[in-house]
């Protein structure tokens, strides 16, 4: 079978999530962290930044009562949302400790740093901003060498105030 690669500009289009309760949802992606309704239809919204069709479905389509998937099992691990740089990022993580809301972890992975927290249906979100490309760490082959380390939060922090 001959290779296939992808374009490099293809980019994963939306997510679309079902959700318990449509009113926790929306205060979480829209009030919390700033998405624009775009549509709302029976039992669905469509919701994104900057004006485009939806970047975040939400949708109550589920029987009354469905149950969440169990921590540990297939499904979901998490969805991530890019932000176009470092004081984009910063503001959004002042915005969550203002609010309380509950964050799982901030990491430094070498070619981005990211913010790990869940909705309010457990589904795992990461906000996180890349790194300029001519700055992600390479051994000595060239090769990519991501990691997992510390965040340094207060540096990210003084850039929501810059």
């Amino acid at each position: 079978m001959e290779e296939y690669k992808a374009h490099p500009k293809v980019t994963i289009g939306h997510i679309h999530l079902t959700v318990t309760n449509m009113e926790k949802a929306l205060r979480f992606y829209r009030d919390l962290l700033g998405f624009e309704i775009q549509q709302e239809m029976t039992n669905a919204v469509f919701l994104s930044a900057g004006g485009y069709h939806h970047t975040i479905g939400l949708n109550t389509w589920s029987e009354p009562g469905a149950r969440k998937p169990e921590h540990g099992h297939i499904g979901l691990y998490h969805f991530a949302i890019l932000y176009p740089n470092r004081k984009e990022l910063a503001k959004v993580l002042k915005r969550l400790l203002e609010f309380k809301y509950p964050i799982q972890g901030v990491s430094d992975h070498g070619v981005s740093e990211s913010i790990y927290l869940h909705d309010p249906d457990g589904n795992g979100v990461e906000l996180y901003v890349d790194r300029e490309k001519d700055k992600w760490p390479k051994d000595k082959k060239g090769s990519l060498n991501m990691h997992t380390k510390a965040l340094d939060v207060n540096s990210l922090l003084k850039e929501a105030n810059a």
